[in-house]
């Protein structure tokens, strides 16, 4: 082999190097940008006390738990039923943001750390609820798709702003 040749293979490598870097980040960016979509649409589930965008995007499976300020719920009937969709009975105006949302990436592994904000009154005894803290929601591409398998929030009542 030439010198020619050797540079022209280095050079061929060198551009299937990048153009595969390139692929993979663009996958990365899309795959992030599909974990932002699947928590803001979790985030407007609970808001609107709707279990439907936990059904599509959780993955349901026997063992699951679902951590919040020291309560649990075992499997996704259990959120859904004993959690999300009370809460519209529960609560005035719930206002829930997720916002400074970092998604990592290991595999068909992928998880998202979130700050959250809670803001609400309880019906019950006028009572208003404002907290803030952290949320981490845990993934698997399953089918071609990332489903949720797990969460846990942490949040405390804000002293002042």
């Amino acid at each position: 082999m030439n010198i020619r040749t050797s540079i022209n293979c280095f050079a061929i490598i060198a551009l299937f190097g990048l153009l595969s870097f390139s692929l993979n980040a663009k996958a990365q960016e899309d795959d992030s940008a599909a974990l932002v979509a699947i928590i803001d649409a979790v985030e407007k589930g609970w808001e609107q006390a709707d279990g439907q965008p936990f059904w599509e995007h959780f993955l349901d499976f026997e063992g699951a738990r679902y951590i919040e300020s020291g309560g649990q719920n075992e499997g996704l009937t259990d959120l859904i039923e004993h959690h999300v969709e009370p809460e519209g009975d529960a609560l005035d105006s719930l206002e829930l943001n997720f916002s400074n949302i970092e998604t990592h990436f290991e595999g068909d592994f992928a998880w998202a750390i979130a700050n959250v904000e809670v803001k609400a009154t309880v019906k019950r005894d006028r009572r208003v609820i404002h907290n803030r803290g952290y949320q981490t929601f845990l993934f698997r591409h399953v089918n071609g798709k990332w489903l949720i398998i797990h969460t846990h929030s942490s949040s405390r009542p804000v002293k002042s702003d």
